[in-house]
């Protein structure tokens, strides 16, 4: 672990501050949103849009550093995060906020996908699980701290827009320092969705649900903590149990998927998800102690953590070991369609009904899926245990971080090149 942690410390301290960074506007927008009294349909709108640019950036950043370079890409992609993150501050029009949503969901991707193809690249074989793990606790940590930070400034200022743009600025300097030149990376082929889907119609539909159902709370989490009229701090940690709890629950749920039916854990994780958001909408209406709210959440998370992580693993089942990273870059485009979507039709339901009809939505897209799960049971007989590929925390960054996934193949030695274009 120490050997593995040393080769790629670096590259995590800057994916550190990069997360950090953007895990405070994603909370503080919401909020500032709130406070000037936005309708919860065009906050919806406003933060649906990052995950529209993240899926552009998924389809079209690889590109953009193949022809530029990893250290170019990554500087004008942290570049252009850290400006909207100021201009924020600058300019309070909704139209605006979403334009430049949609530009920092594009570069979150694009520097996601640098930072990851660097730490493939820095890591042998026999370290890929251990850095890929590291990676997750560094992401899981970063986020949460960065919904803490939206405490040390006044949110109608321009000081939490300021530390925001600060922190992405600041990960250009451990990540462009490294010593290993960028590798140039090439094309990571996604397999068709027609593929994907018949190969494993439960994971492509349940990866669908888990943008619906994640895109949906962490967008728009924070508007209905704030309808509670409860202080920053106090939403603060109703968004950050949360991603605790992702963090926490990963290991148990990873057990029990590896010694019984998979799809049996996956219905318990969304009768779960289901039971915990009945509970947070009941509350929502009728007034709840924090105590109540934090529990609930706490499970809500943890079961929106592990159910990607689920379905990749149900798909993995059905797929060939050297066809998995371009299944997972399938399915990470299918996850983002669902998060951009989730969302707007959130926020609809929100602005009809009051906001604590979010988790009403959230109840009916994880019942949803609780009944096709149980469909897909009784169509195909379960794999023995032995047969089913292993259990493993991921997080929806991009296809490349997939080839740290010991389930799957090396990335082949052609696949990088030792001279990085962009430092010519």
């Amino acid at each position: 672990m120490i050997i593995a942690l040393r080769a790629v410390f670096s590259l995590l301290f800057g994916a550190g501050l990069l997360i950090l960074g953007n895990g405070l506007i994603g909370i503080l927008l919401p909020i500032r949103l709130g406070v000037e009294e936005v309708s919860p349909h065009l906050s919806g709108v406003v933060m649906s849009a990052f995950y529209l640019g993240f899926m552009l950036g998924s389809i079209a950043g690889q590109g953009i550093i193949r022809r530029v370079g990893h250290i170019r890409a990554f500087a004008a992609f942290a570049a252009l995060a850290t400006a909207t993150s100021l201009v924020h501050a600058l300019v309070f029009d909704v139209t605006v906020w979403a334009i430049l949503r949609a530009i920092s969901g594009f570069c979150m991707a694009a520097l996601y996908a640098t930072i990851e193809s660097w730490l493939n690249v820095k890591s042998s074989n026999d370290h890929r699980g251990q850095v890929l793990s590291i990676y997750l606790v560094t992401s899981y940590l970063a986020s949460l701290l960065g919904q803490l930070l939206v405490n040390t400034y006044e949110i109608e200022g321009l000081g939490l827009f300021c530390l925001g743009a600060v922190l992405m600025a600041l990960s250009l300097v451990p990540v462009v320092l490294t010593r290993v030149a960028g590798p140039e990376i090439g094309a990571v082929k996604r397999l068709g969705l027609r593929v994907l889907y018949k190969a494993s119609p439960l994971g492509v539909i349940t990866t669908w649900g888990a943008g619906m159902l994640s895109g949906a709370f962490y967008a728009l989490g924070a508007i209905y903590a704030d309808s509670l009229d409860l202080s920053i701090w106090q939403i603060s940690l109703f968004m950050g149990v949360p991603i605790f709890g992702g963090m926490v629950l990963q290991w148990p749920i990873g057990r029990l998927s590896d010694r019984y039916d998979r799809r049996t854990v996956l219905l318990g994780v969304l009768v779960t998800c289901v039971a915990a958001s009945v509970v947070l909408s009941f509350f929502g209406y009728g007034g709840a102690s924090l105590p109540t709210l934090l529990v609930a959440s706490v499970f809500l998370g943890g079961a929106l953590a592990t159910i990607y992580p689920l379905a990749v693993a149900q798909a993995f089942d059905y797929v060939d070991r050297a066809d998995m990273v371009g299944a997972s870059g399938g399915l990470l485009l299918v996850w983002a369609i669902g998060a951009t979507i989730g969302p707007l039709i959130a926020s609809f339901v929100m602005g009809r009904f009051a906001a604590p009809a979010l988790f009403i939505y959230l109840a009916v897209v994880a019942s949803a899926l609780v009944v096709f799960t149980l469909y897909r049971m009784l169509r195909r007989q379960a794999l023995p245990t032995s047969e089913q590929t292993n259990y493993v925390s991921m997080q929806t960054t991009s296809a490349i971080a997939n080839a740290l996934d010991p389930r799957t193949d090396p990335l082949p030695e052609f696949y990088y090149n030792d001279e990085d274009p962009g430092d010519r």
